[in-house]
């Protein structure tokens, strides 16, 4: 079974009105996509809300597996929060696969602030279909 792509998800889909448009590249292993705090990703006051921040993450993990014909859902995400990103702030998402004993497959991701620091890690547990 291979996973279906119609260019509308929300994360990645460049057709997808409301979405992120997260565009990815490798750099090496790594897996990764520039992510813009914009003012409509708000949650509190000039802050990214914490749940599009999560789902960048996970679409950075999801989408590597994906790539690597890994046909894999999430299955446990954990996100660890370190500093918020304001509006207008910038982050590198980079994702690699950290673990794979089939069907289960681990990886791991960050969201790296233009000083080198973390805004946030994230490893997720996904499972082959």
């Amino acid at each position: 079974m291979r996973l279906g792509v119609d260019d509308m998800c929300f994360a990645c889909g460049q057709k997808n009105p409301i979405g992120l448009k997260l565009a990815f590249r490798f750099e090496g292993e790594d897996y990764v996509t520039d992510f813009e705090v914009r003012p409509e990703y708000q949650g509190w006051a000039g802050l990214v809300h914490g749940g599009l921040l999560a789902t960048a993450l996970d679409e950075a993990m999801a989408r590597l597996l994906w790539e690597k014909d890994l046909n894999a859902i999430t299955g446990r995400l954990t996100v660890r929060y370190h500093k918020p990103l304001t509006i207008g702030e910038a982050v590198q998402i980079r994702a690699r696969i950290a673990k794979r004993r089939s069907p289960m497959i681990e990886t791991t991701a960050e969201a790296v602030m233009a000083d080198g620091s973390f805004a946030a890690e994230a490893t997720a547990v996904s499972m082959e279909v």
